[in-house]
């Protein structure tokens, strides 16, 4: 994971620790360094780190962000992995970071981003990517659950089908 996405993976980690069901903004971000910790940092500089045109930070910067071990926030190695699943919570953890990772990358489908960015924040990750494939294991019941709950995403998807069926 680089630099960037650490931020914005920390960015929604404090938006929803703080209540706020979405991420901070990078505003919201420099004013609560500012108000906790007496250090101004500027907003184009968070978008820099986050952009990836500034590939890293001072070692005193690096201690203003939310907390965090100042070690867990530089680009990690080529081919590094955090593979110790040793129990459920790791397993959660893990899972929420590939979504949340997965919602950055989908950004251009704000629909499938906000999907992942939800499901990232329930509880039970396990058990949502679990009950999405036991619906789609029940043939035609996830075209009866969009129908059901939202009839017009129901309409667009078989618009763009042209009429064929989705796999199931």
């Amino acid at each position: 994971m680089t630099l960037g996405e650490k931020i914005r993976y920390l960015r929604e980690v404090e938006g929803s620790l703080r209540g706020l069901d979405r991420p901070m903004t990078q505003l919201e971000l420099v004013r609560a360094i500012r108000k906790q910790l007496g250090k101004t940092i500027s907003q184009s500089y968070v978008s820099q780190i986050e952009s990836g045109t500034r590939p890293h930070m001072t070692q005193s910067t690096r201690t203003l962000f939310f907390k965090v071990h100042p070690g867990f926030l530089v680009d990690d190695p080529v081919g590094y992995h955090t593979e110790l699943v040793s129990d459920l919570r790791t397993t959660e953890g893990k899972l929420d970071v590939w979504l949340l990772q997965g919602s950055e990358r989908f950004a251009s489908d704000p629909e499938v981003s906000e999907v992942m960015i939800k499901a990232a924040r329930e509880k039970d990750t396990r058990r949502c990517l679990i009950l999405l494939g036991t619906i789609l294991d029940t043939p035609g019941l996830a075209d009866r659950l969009l129908e059901a709950l939202k009839p017009q995403a129901a309409r667009v998807a078989n618009n763009r089908m042209s009429g064929g069926r989705c796999a199931q």
